[in-house]
């Protein structure tokens, strides 16, 4: 749950769920669940499930770098903290309806995304490294919050996950992981880039070899990326159940 936006800004645009929503809906769910399973199952369904939340790309991509309202007003790092302000009291959030086991996925290579190339780039080669830098401050600023929620809330596990650094391995050396393109997604051009609600195998310039792709679209991995991103967090998550 919680993918996509952290703040209200650009939810209209995108048609997004805001926090404050996810959170009815799944105190909807707690009560359906109840009414099921009883009280008690319920109960120990909640405390033993884990909770995967997606934290700030969105954010930053979709909304920071490209809203004056934003970027006139925050610095990356004022965002960063406002942002993992955000996070901090939607776990808190969760704690209260019972979570115990959440994960959190870092911010990815910002700057090697291909919708940033293309926005950002300004027609040079490789990743934008300012993005890259937000990303990083942000990451250490997510991390330091998850471990200040662990002391603070009792019985709670939580991790955070890094993607930053599998995705820039394999964003540097993509043929290391048997990748042929990581520059642009298999749904895109490098001039004209699309995300997965214009993106299927129709698409008109849609690639007929994802596999060889690092990317999908302009900000997704493809499911081969995927892959090699799944098996270098898995170890990462092992504390959460434990």
């Amino acid at each position: 749950m919680a993918g996509f936006f952290w703040t209200d800004v650009g939810l209209n645009f995108w048609h997004a769920i805001p926090l404050s929503q996810q959170l009815q809906y799944y105190k909807e769910y707690q009560a359906k669940l109840a009414k099921v399973a009883g009280s008690a199952k319920a109960a120990s369904i909640i405390k033993d499930a884990l909770y995967l939340l997606s934290a700030g790309s969105s954010d930053f991509v979709q909304s920071y770098y490209v809203n004056p309202l934003l970027y006139q007003v925050f610095t990356p790092d004022q965002y960063s903290s406002y942002l993992v302000g955000i996070f901090s009291s939607f776990v808190k959030d969760l704690y209260g309806l019972g979570a115990r086991r959440i994960g959190v996925t870092s911010l990815p290579p910002l700057g090697c995304l291909p919708a940033a190339i293309t926005l950002f780039g300004f027609h040079q080669p490789g990743c934008v490294s300012r993005l890259n830098t937000d990303a990083q401050g942000f990451n250490k600023k997510i991390n330091s919050a998850a471990t200040q929620l662990q002391k603070q809330l009792p019985g709670l596990k939580i991790a955070v996950f890094d993607i930053f650094k599998p995705l820039y391995d394999v964003v540097r050396a993509p043929s290391n992981y048997g990748f042929a393109e990581a520059g642009r997604g298999c749904c895109g051009t490098g001039t004209v880039e699309t995300t997965s609600l214009l993106c299927n195998p129709k698409s008109a310039g849609t690639c007929n070899n994802a596999t060889q792709y690092v990317f999908w679209d302009s900000v997704h991995p493809s499911q081969a990326a995927n892959q090699v991103l799944a098996d270098a967090l898995i170890i990462q998550g092992i504390n959460l159940i434990a």
